[in-house]
């Protein structure tokens, strides 16, 4: 396909930006639009990148269907760290100019939970990074996507696939798709035209090769070199493991780790794995790390989610976490994790993480390991819930003698959601119920704000049966409420209701009547979304009246009376309501409800036909959610302005807002 640049020229000078041709310039007012990065999401390949020369290839002739506007996909299956992420990221280095939409990468592995993979949460991911909104609704993030992949040609490498179907399922409009996966499943997608290759290990040539350059020319002779390459199985993982010791310890002779790689006396038990036998590989490698590094690799074992930093390592008591997880690092046991969650994590390889299973699976003090990994992610989830809102919480505050957060609590909290859904799961597989429904009480900031329905539901339905064990009747009510929340938010009536009778059972059993007020809340909000804003504001009402007392649950249900008033045609009695609730607000500086009230109480105004009024308190939520950063309210409080000047017959601020809003979607 032929392309052709356009560009603005002034007297036959290219230029760039606005070009503005006018007889006479009164006032003018060019808005500059926000420069969204090109995302380049895969690591840098390492600078001894050898024998992948018929891939390369094939990668460069699926580009001929790109140029011609046409998806293009390809697929490598093989052995885990034979080197198949690596090849892609030599090639989007390579070709990154090709893709000027930027290169997206996704591990499915930290999206995979139960053999299913979060694809909303994927695609949540893939948007943020082109510079869209993500919509709340699942469906219309597919659709969305598609939209921003035909606007811009993609590389998206999608790393440890296990189905075609999930690989299908994120399909762009147009570019080049390449998914990788250890087993051979991604075979069907050949009918939809996908390249399928299998990656080898490296030749015992190539191997060499690779070994030579990075250890140089005259270490270790070329038969040794030879045999290396051999006991390492051709594997680019395991050699550069064992390079890296090579590399660290100048006096470490070549010969010596090949003895040591061949030693049946040094093993422990086999390693069996569908990939096959690594352990005469990484023993000698482990058994060379310091001890500070050597417990940090006892934690990978045991540590339920895919991601460990050194704030975990040292929270839970490997001493120099820091340089431990830098030795680590040294011989590639881990690499860093490149996304834009605060702090540094790292991922080991899958083949790394069972090795490391193996080593710590006899150690007496296992059990008291894991316990203090799922006490460090209970605590910080309880710091991260406290630092985003008040709000009723069962649970004594923990987890004071973490590290704290300025304003990346959210930030956190989605960075580790595979790690705090991983460590859920073990918690209760292991009976420590009180921990589990902590856990998922802390959690619904998260899930809440950022709509991760697959983990909120799962984790919740672990969180009830965990509050039955630990005979706790108000915490079951209170999970079985917040898992009809996300039952209610994805229009699963029925569903939301079913949890809601269930929890009502409890309630003569309930201590705290607070708890009971946020089932008369939920309710609520299913009568409205019913049609029904009498039985909704008797619902709201019940709940006001549990919350009295409490001043932040007062406002909050005071905002919910207030919305059923005016969808029963009470505005004026809304308005008295939203009086209140503002002066309890700015009493008690609840700068959340303080941004969220104005919206109510435009509704009310435009409801009684006083639009100026409605405008002017819209503008001030829309305003006071720029300034706090939540995208999602000053976007209903634009789209509320839009509707008021439509009505006013206000041209220009319905364009200011629609303008704010395409920004805001962006």
């Amino acid at each position: 396909m032929e392309r052709h640049e356009v560009v603005n020229t002034v007297s036959d000078v290219r230029v760039g930006g606005h070009v503005i041709q006018a007889g006479t310039i009164g006032s003018m007012h060019v808005h500059e639009s926000e420069t969204v990065p090109t995302p380049h999401q895969t690591r840098p390949p390492r600078e001894t990148f050898v024998n992948r020369e018929s891939e390369i290839a094939l990668l460069t002739a699926a580009l001929r269907r790109v140029d011609e506007g046409r998806l293009a996909i390809v697929a490598f299956t093989g052995l885990g760290g034979v080197g198949k992420t690596e090849l892609v990221a030599k090639f989007a280095k390579e070709r990154a100019a090709h893709f000027p939409g930027g290169v997206l990468y996704a591990d499915l592995k930290a999206y995979r939970h139960q053999a299913g993979v979060d694809l909303a949460g994927v695609l949540e991911m893939f948007l943020r990074a082109l510079g869209r909104k993500p919509p709340d609704e699942e469906g219309a993030r597919f659709a969305e996507f598609r939209t921003a992949t035909a606007e811009k040609r993609c590389l998206i490498f999608l790393d440890n696939a296990e189905h075609a179907a999930e690989v299908r399922a994120l399909f762009p409009s147009t570019g080049l798709m390449v998914a990788a996966s250890r087993g051979r499943r991604l075979g069907a997608l050949r009918m939809d035209g996908a390249e399928v290759r299998e990656l080898d290990r490296l030749s015992p040539a190539a191997g060499a090769t690779l070994v030579r350059g990075w250890l140089g020319p005259d270490r270790g002779a070329d038969r040794e070199i030879a045999a290396l390459v051999e006991r390492c199985e051709g594997l680019p993982l395991a050699l550069n493991a064992v390079g890296g010791q090579l590399l660290g310890r100048s006096r470490l002779k070549v010969g010596q780790v090949v003895a040591e790689l061949g030693d049946q006396e040094r093993r422990l038990a086999v390693l069996n794995n569908e990939e096959g036998n690594l352990r005469r590989t990484y023993d000698p490698v482990y058994e060379r790390l310091s001890e500070q590094a050597q417990a940090l690799y006892h934690l990978i074992g045991v540590h339920p989610g895919p991601f460990v930093s050194a704030e975990l390592a040292a929270a839970v008591g490997v001493e120099g976490a820091a340089e431990a997880l830098d030795e680590l690092h040294l011989v590639h046991l881990v690499d860093e994790v490149v996304d834009d969650g605060p702090g540094e994590r790292y991922q080991a390889h899958d083949v790394v993480r069972t090795h490391a299973y193996a080593c710590a699976r006899e150690l007496p003090g296992r059990e008291e390991l894991l316990a203090r990994d799922v006490a460090y992610y209970r605590g910080r989830a309880s710091l991260a819930d406290r630092a985003l809102g008040k709000r009723l919480r069962l649970q004594e505050p923990t987890g004071d003698d973490l590290p704290g957060f300025d304003s990346d609590a959210m930030e956190w909290l989605h960075a580790e959601r595979a790690n705090l859904r991983a460590v859920v799961e073990a918690a209760a597989a292991r009976g420590w119920h009180g921990e589990v429904w902590r856990l998922c009480e802390s959690l619904w900031p998260l899930y809440h704000g950022r709509k991760l329905y697959d983990d909120w539901i799962a984790t919740h339905e672990r969180g009830i049966e965990s509050a039955q064990w630990d005979n706790c009747p108000d915490a079951v009510v209170r999970m079985r409420n917040q898992l009809a929340r996300a039952h209610h938010e994805r229009k699963e009536f029925r569903l939301a209701a079913e949890q809601l009778a269930l929890a009502t059972e409890l309630v003569p059993l309930v201590a705290n009547r607070q708890v009971v007020g946020v089932l008369h809340e939920t309710d609520g909000l299913l009568c409205l979304a019913d049609g029904r804003p009498a039985d909704a504001v008797r619902r709201f009402t019940l709940a006001l009246a549990a919350n009295r007392g409490d001043e932040h649950g007062e406002i909050v249900q005071s905002y919910n009376l207030a919305q059923a008033l005016i969808a029963d045609g009470r505005p004026e009695q809304a308005l008295t309501l939203l009086a209140e609730a503002t002066a309890q607000a700015e009493r008690t500086r609840d700068e959340d409800m303080l941004m969220k009230l104005p919206l109510i109480r435009a509704r009310a105004h435009q409801a009684l036909g006083q639009l100026d009024l409605a405008v002017v308190q819209a503008e001030d939520c829309a305003r006071q959610a720029a300034d706090r950063s939540q995208p999602a309210k000053e976007a209903q409080a634009h789209t509320l302005l839009v509707a008021l000047a439509e009505q006013r017959g206000d041209e220009e601020l319905a364009e200011r807002s629609r303008a704010r809003l395409r920004e805001l979607r962006n």
